[in-house]
């Protein structure tokens, strides 16, 4: 089976040059191990010593030195918007308090949809419009596993 040897960022390669290509959710793009097959059925092995986030339009370098391209699959999505830029960051800080993930997407904020933030998110003042489109939120800190603060 081939392996992934290394990662091209997207926009930092010639997408057309792809001998294939995955598709993948969120949270299959953020992974140490994974075996993978191709929509024109190349098998590959990703192994990496630690996790790694996957962006759409990235390339999976093999082994043979062939490229498959990592497709972001459309989720969906809720697409947030403020009277300003402070609501804006009014409405992060809410999210994040909730360990909502989240991607940034110009001047918006952008989740999974959820009715309970949703709802609070409305109640907040925000504008929601819904969207199925790939999902690449922002990467957790790297203490993220050491949460000191509580919630009571």
């Amino acid at each position: 089976m081939k392996r992934v040897s290394a990662i091209k960022a997207a926009g930092d390669w010639a997408a057309a040059s792809a001998v294939d290509r995955v598709t993948l959710d969120a949270g299959d793009r953020n992974r140490r191990r994974i075996a993978l097959t191709g929509e024109r059925g190349t098998q590959f092995l990703l192994d990496f010593a630690k996790p790694v986030t996957l962006h759409d339009g990235d390339g999976l370098v093999l082994d043979d030195g062939s490229i498959v391209l990592v497709a972001g699959e459309p989720e969906k999505l809720i697409e947030i918007s403020a009277g300003s830029a402070l609501d804006t960051v009014r409405l992060a800080w809410h999210l994040g308090n909730r360990h909502a993930d989240v991607q940034i997407a110009g001047d918006k904020i952008r989740i999974r949809r959820d009715h309970v933030l949703e709802d609070m998110l409305r109640r907040l003042g925000a504008k929601l419009s819904s969207l199925d489109a790939p999902f690449d939120p922002e990467p957790a800190s790297p203490s993220h596993e050491h949460h000191w603060h509580d919630h009571a």
